[in-house]
């Protein structure tokens, strides 16, 4: 027959059992968080703060689990009981969750990982050792309430560790680099547009040399140094370095490992603002990629961006190119005309003998000037004109960059949904608005992020450009809600028009509701799990 004495001495260790289960799903969703943050703590730690994550829920249960063992008040035969569903219903709740974009258990989120789970069994041994075994589950639950704190610890504590290995490999790619003398190495930043002109600028070089890219967002240094090391070819004439930035240096840094001959700059705008602060600190970021030049290289420059356009360059040749602010550019885009089966327009420049007639599957004036800023650059590797347009006629949408596909029941998607930025989205949303022949037009966002102290005036101003250009609008989430519905409001868009949601599986029951055979849907941003 089972005693009191057994029971309350087996309660804790199902406690036990019980919280490392839970701490398997909740040590995970930590790590992914850290890992959308590039593992860096203080943008971690400015996302828990915003997101409210200290007091959500499943944290305050497991506070709560965690007084009811140590108080003592209520007999643990009920209490112990009580956590342990707490922590198995936590727990499967957890592992049930899906995720836009899940862990990667990389090589480095996994070193985290495993440290994370030392530093856990030290502080239950100790407590189980020196104090009871009541105490160590105790302490496990209480963990729980704290996991964020035990990842950070792990992560400054792995920062040597991380930056020894980093070091070898980033020597391993400059070795590589360095016996590569003759490869030519283009660089692309911009605020936005800078995944897409890669894309095309592949495409077109590829019709005349053997050419590498960074692939998908390796933007970062890390990101290129994979690259280097996994992807580039002995055999290469052409290296492609999408350079990304949330903070100065950080394309100085790329520019110092791979020394480019060639830049394009799409675009300087407010985008990442929460770290840049101004639009003069994005400026100076960017053009660091300029700075780096050799005196005999050259940069493509957007100057329907103020903030290119008014930045003086006269260390390496610029060709500066637009679209629609052509006085002082160049090279430049005319004749843009949209049909359905893409888009029409005329490069003009100095080096060209002619104008030269492109067309492309594309939409929208952004694909326009991202096709000018490669063409240009095509055009100074030595490219002739006839390959590149060839090579313009067959270039692929890129996905989730206003790309176009038709569904079954006869809906037209306009995929915007990898990134957001005022100048895009006010682009995307235009677009939607000249399909006026087409049925409803319907969009789908979240809105924009990062945007710092123009957040809610940026998202405002973004539901009035969608009043003009949407039928319908589904504004999903709760982070920007109510700067677009004020917008929406401002532009007159009627109340039974627009749809206020939570998640993206709820605008999607609302468009099966609302939408018609022939309707035109854009998904505009698709926020990641750091964003609620």
């Amino acid at each position: 027959m089972i005693t009191i004495e057994q029971i309350n001495f087996a309660l804790p260790i199902i406690v036990v059992a019980a919280a490392l289960f839970d701490m398997v799903a909740v040590y995970r969703r930590d790590l992914m968080m850290l890992q959308q943050n590039s593992y860096r703590n203080e943008r971690y730690l400015r996302w828990f703060d915003q997101s409210h994550e200290s007091t959500a829920i499943p944290r305050i249960f497991c506070l709560i689990a965690f007084f009811l063992m140590v108080l003592g008040r209520v007999p643990e035969i009920l209490t112990y009981p009580a956590v342990v569903i707490i922590l198995v219903w936590q727990g499967i709740s957890f592992m049930r969750r899906k995720y836009k974009k899940p862990l990667v258990m990389t090589a480095r989120a996994r070193r985290i990982f495993i440290t994370m789970w030392v530093l856990t069994a030290i502080i239950a041994v100790v407590l189980g050792l020196f104090c009871s075994l009541q105490w160590a589950a105790a302490s496990l639950v209480c963990l729980l309430f704290v996991s964020p704190m035990i990842l950070l610890l792990a992560n400054t504590l792995l920062r040597p560790v991380e930056a020894h290995i980093n070091k070898k490999y980033y020597n391993d790619a400059a070795r590589i680099l360095a016996s590569m003398p003759d490869l030519k190495i283009v660089g692309i930043t911009g605020s936005y547009g800078k995944t897409s002109t890669k894309h095309y600028l592949h495409r077109i070089l590829s019709e005349h040399f053997s050419t590498t890219m960074t692939p998908g967002s390796f933007n970062t240094t890390l990101g290129v140094i994979r690259t280097v090391r996994e992807y580039l070819r002995p055999y290469d004439e052409v290296f492609i370095v999408e350079m990304g930035a949330k903070q100065p240096g950080d394309i100085k840094e790329i520019c110092d490992l791979v020394h480019p001959q060639a830049a394009i700059i799409t675009a300087v705008g407010e985008q990442h603002l929460e770290t840049f602060h101004t639009i003069e600190n994005v400026q100076k970021t960017k053009f660091e990629l300029v700075d780096a030049l050799p005196s005999d290289g050259f940069a493509a420059i957007n100057n329907d961006f103020p903030y290119v356009a008014n930045r003086k360059v006269d260390n390496v040749e610029a060709f500066r190119y637009a679209v629609t602010n052509r006085d002082k550019a160049d090279y430049v885009a005319t004749d843009v005309r949209y049909t359905s089966h893409g888009t029409d327009f005329t490069v003009s420049g100095p080096g060209l003998a002619e104008p030269l007639q492109l067309h492309t599957r594309l939409m929208g004036e952004c694909n326009v000037s991202d096709l000018l800023a490669a063409v240009i650059v095509a055009l100074n590797l030595g490219v002739p004109a006839e390959k590149i347009k060839y090579a313009v006629a067959q270039i692929e949408q890129v996905e989730h960059r206003l790309s176009v596909k038709r569904i079954p029941g006869g809906l037209t998607i306009l995929d915007d949904a990898f990134n957001s930025n005022p100048a895009g989205s006010k682009m995307a949303v235009e677009v939607l608005g000249m399909m006026k022949d087409e049925g409803q037009r319907i969009i789908i966002t979240p809105g924009m992020i990062e945007l710092g102290s123009r957040q809610e005036e940026a998202n405002r101003e973004f539901g009035r450009n969608i009043a003009a250009n949407a039928d319908i609008a589904i504004v999903v989430g709760q982070y920007n809600r109510v700067a677009i519905l004020d917008g929406l409001a401002d532009g007159k868009m009627p109340e039974k028009k627009v749809y206020a949601v939570d998640t993206f599986a709820q605008a999607q029951e609302v468009l099966a509701k609302v939408a018609r055979p022939g309707d035109v849907v854009l998904y505009e941003n698709d926020l990641p799990d750091t964003f609620k």
